[in-house]
């Protein structure tokens, strides 16, 4: 079975952008989804104490379990045991977990294109088959009970992500609720990626769980939590499914970072200083909506949540890669380019990430306006 995997091009971005930094040019890095605010600061003391106190080693915390499993009831009224709680090296190794409790090679799982990069890839490398499902600006860039209903035979899974990577949309209350009844009614298994909950800029997210027990769940302290280096997430499995989770996470990760784990649970009870950086993205993101239709950039889905703008550059490129790394050099703007996330549209998109200062997002688009008005005039002119 072909298992080959494509390369992920916002990392070359980024490598071309440091590169710059390095021979002392300005960069905006708008390429990654990586707050530019830090861990909180009790997260950080708690660090500090352990690093003096404890010699730490292979450890899972039970109080940091615990501490999840009770967010789970006060955030969206759902009853998770601890014992389902699985720490993990990031949400990365919590997707490739899920992926190998639940499925075997040859297994048909299906997702949303545009979607995150790591998800078709990570699926073909254990030779699964990626069953990508067109999602375009008619439906938010999001899956529907409809559009899975149309895949046959039914796929063995199903990955969804809401708030959603590139774009920031979220799925509706009554949207996850017939989702879920769909595939109870096909037997899909569903893998639930929930790391952007809680950046939220209208209505909050909703956890798949709040419909179904038999999911599982992806999370992480990278996004909300500002903590993307200290590598920690979490799995919630279904009961039925944990023997298995348990015996994969224990050969392949051992156990998730020690000094990560102390330092979340204190995160778990910073929401004031958390909340305050999804007020700055808000404002962010209200920013970049504005200035995009100047930059001749009028075809955008207003993100709901997460902290990216996936914007159509189809006016300017049907090369995103390219058009990004002349958008790099020219101005010392960093994005992503959609073919990231979509192999087949994606060359007319770019993903810029506002998870950094508003000065930088100002600093940004008055780089970025003159450029496009440039690009306009040459444009104009042929």
């Amino acid at each position: 079975m072909d298992s080959d995997i494509e390369p992920f091009h916002a990392i070359e971005i980024s490598r071309m952008a440091h590169s710059l930094e390095a021979k002392g040019r300005s960069v905006i890095h708008m390429e990654f989804g990586q707050p530019s605010c830090g861990a909180p600061r009790a997260a950080i003391a708690a660090a500090h104490k352990v690093l003096d106190s404890d010699p730490m080693g292979y450890w899972e915390s039970q109080p940091l379990k615990d501490r999840i499993a009770r967010h789970y009831k006060d955030t969206y009224d759902v009853s998770v045991g601890p014992d389902q709680v699985i720490l993990t090296c990031g949400a990365s190794a919590a997707l490739v977990l899920a992926l190998l409790t639940a499925f075997k090679p040859g297994d048909r799982i299906a997702l949303a294109r545009p979607g995150y990069v790591a998800y078709r890839n990570t699926i073909r490398a254990l030779s699964m088959v990626p069953v990508e499902i067109p999602c375009g600006p008619e439906t938010g860039f999001q899956l529907s009970r409809e559009l899975i209903d149309r895949v046959q035979p039914a796929p063995r899974g199903l990955v969804i992500a809401s708030p959603a990577n590139p774009t920031g949309t979220v799925l509706e209350k009554q949207s996850m609720r017939a989702i879920s009844e769909l595939c109870s009614e096909r037997q899909i298994q569903i893998v639930s990626d929930e790391i952007y909950h809680k950046l939220t800029y209208e209505e909050r997210a909703h956890s798949i769980l709040e419909f179904t027990s038999s999911a599982i769940v992806i999370n992480s302290f990278s996004k909300y939590f500002a903590m993307a280096g200290w590598r920690l997430g979490w799995l919630l499995s279904p009961r039925d499914k944990l023997s298995r989770a348990r015996t994969l996470v224990g050969n392949l990760f051992l156990s998730a970072p020690s000094l990560s784990q102390h330092a979340a649970l204190a995160a778990l009870d910073c929401h004031d200083e958390l909340d305050g950086h999804v007020h700055e993205y808000r404002k962010n993101r209200d920013l970049l909506v504005e200035a995009l239709p100047k930059f001749g950039l009028a075809s955008i889905s207003k993100p709901g949540g997460a902290f990216y703008v996936y914007a159509d550059v189809t006016d300017f490129t049907d090369d995103s890669f390219t058009f990004c790394k002349k958008m790099l050099e020219d101005v010392g703007v960093a994005a992503a380019p959609g073919i990231d996330f979509d192999p087949v549209d994606g060359v007319r998109f770019i993903r810029l990430s506002f998870a950094i200062s508003n000065r930088q997002v100002h600093e940004a688009i008055s780089r970025l306006l003159p450029w496009f008005s440039s690009l306009k005039r040459d444009r104009q002119m042929r």
